[in-house]
């Protein structure tokens, strides 16, 4: 079982790993921004009564958070417990490339760990979300046509032809999509240059 500090830990990757904002995530729980900052910083000690509320914001359970295995050996019950996501195809973490909407093929992963929505699987290809998110990770993405700033999303440009995962920010009448690898440059966004968002980036995983 984690103790106070390991269990904070969880919760600041599993936010990371979903793209969940601070802001997001104190809305989630029904808290301030400043607490939920405070125990991100450690200087306030994270109230357990609140686990289930931060396990609920996350997707996942108490016993996750606290590092309690129920099901020994990843062995999972099977029966109502699988979802079939499907993969819509390749979205740049670099340069736009064009838009892939065909269904390849479907991940089959443990319900309990999805969050609400309708829900679909990109493959990043580039490093331009790097070290957040890896060249060739599974990105899970829930539709959406807003997000907050801040947050991941994917999105197309030139008229719906070309797709980009980027993270988000709004300033006065322009967006900007912004790398977390600094060895690329923003893209900004204009009224003459529209953009459309189809989701917001919640989890992902990569293989060895």
């Amino acid at each position: 079982m984690k103790n106070n500090r390991e269990i904070v830990d969880q919760i600041i990757l599993l936010a990371k790993q979903q793209g969940l904002s601070l802001s997001e995530l104190a809305r989630r729980v029904g808290m301030a921004k400043s607490a939920v900052s405070s125990y991100f910083n450690k200087t306030r000690e994270f109230p357990l009564n609140r686990l289930t509320a931060f396990a609920s914001a996350l997707n996942v359970s108490p016993e996750e958070l606290l590092g309690i295995d129920l099901y020994p050996q990843n062995v999972y019950p099977l029966s109502h417990q699988t979802t079939k996501i499907p993969i819509l195809g390749a979205i740049a973490c670099g340069a736009p490339i064009d838009a892939v909407e065909n269904v390849d093929e479907y991940i089959t992963v443990h319900s309990g760990t999805l969050p609400k929505g309708n829900l679909f699987y990109l493959v990043a290809k580039g490093d331009s979300m790097y070290p957040t998110i890896p060249d060739g990770a599974y990105v899970l993405i829930r539709e959406q046509s807003e997000v907050e700033d801040g947050e991941i999303a994917a999105v197309l440009l030139e008229n719906d032809t070309q797709a980009t995962l980027k993270r988000i920010k709004k300033e006065a009448d322009i967006v900007l999509l912004l790398p977390d690898n600094s060895s690329y440059d923003p893209i900004i966004i204009t009224k003459d240059t529209p953009v459309r968002i189809i989701g917001k980036a919640v989890q992902f995983f990569s293989n060895l």
